[in-house]
């Protein structure tokens, strides 16, 4: 009775990893457990955890989102699910960024922004049919981000998101486990990427008249890991509209666009040896 009791807790614990799999959420099977069902039971594919056996899992982030071509450069691998990352400095840049990660059906919610015309999000790209917006969400800011952050893909914190330290730290812990993208336009301690855009010069307007119409702007990064060696890229918003693939960040990575490492003070480096 015993056996046949872990044996169909190892079949269901399968079946869950195949259709976790399957709808790209974060835990995959290894490759020896998913060779045939009538195998969950064997020794090597169900391993011993405190006296209770389960099926042998691999944790596996899911696939990135994409960003803007023109943004490629400094996030080579999309926006990362589980991270944070903060937009500053523009509003037209929050909006491309979101646009272009929700290029593929995600749904997307802004919080705290009162601000956001809807116009500007459409014209931008973001599908206004999956997004949610809580221009001014009060003392409950943090619970408010929290739910969303449970079944959204893309979610940002808008300007006006009051929020302390605390809340933001258990907001990141809450991002990394759910696997869902969150973009800050306010500052975020421990943000995984910053992207700062800086002043710019805008097109359009003649001697008094006409409107504007493009923003050339200087947009750095900052941050922790890979986004630790500061970077930056001169782009033109609103941009084009077209989304980085890896492949497409492979290409731009190669191009004269690619991001200039800002070494200013410190020598090149160079392999030895």
């Amino acid at each position: 009775m015993t056996v046949d009791v872990q044996e169909r807790a190892a079949h269901a614990r399968l079946v869950l990893a195949r259709a976790e799999q399957r709808t790209g959420a974060r835990s995959i099977v290894r490759p020896d457990v998913e060779q045939d069902r009538a195998e969950v039971g064997r020794a090597g594919d169900v391993e011993q955890d405190q006296g209770t056996p389960r099926v042998s899992l691999l944790t596996a982030e899911r696939p990135p989102l994409p960003v803007p071509v023109e943004l490629a450069p400094l996030l080579p691998d999309g926006l990362r699910r589980g991270a944070t990352t903060v937009v500053a400095g523009s509003t037209s840049l929050v909006l491309a960024v979101l646009a272009a990660a929700c290029s593929g059906g995600a749904w997307a919610a802004v919080v705290g922004q009162p601000t956001l015309g809807l116009l500007a999000a459409a014209q931008a790209g973001v599908g206004l049919d999956r997004l949610a917006v809580v221009p001014a969400p009060g003392a409950d800011c943090a619970r408010v981000l929290a739910a969303l952050l449970d079944g959204m893909d893309v979610v940002v914190a808008g300007p006006e998101a009051r929020l302390v330290d605390a809340d933001r730290r258990r907001l990141s812990a809450r991002v990394r486990e759910r696997g869902a993208v969150l973009l800050a336009a306010q500052p975020w301690p421990g943000a995984d990427t910053v992207l700062t855009a800086g002043p710019g010069r805008w097109t359009g307007v003649g001697d008094g008249q006409g409107r504007l119409r493009t923003h050339a702007v200087r947009v750095t990064r900052s941050g922790r890991s890979s986004a630790s060696s500061p970077a930056w890229v001169d782009l033109t918003l609103p941009l084009s509209g077209e989304v980085g693939t890896r492949s497409t960040t492979q290409k731009v990575a190669q191009s004269a666009a690619q991001a200039t490492v800002l070494a200013a003070g410190r020598p090149d480096l160079r392999l030895v040896g």
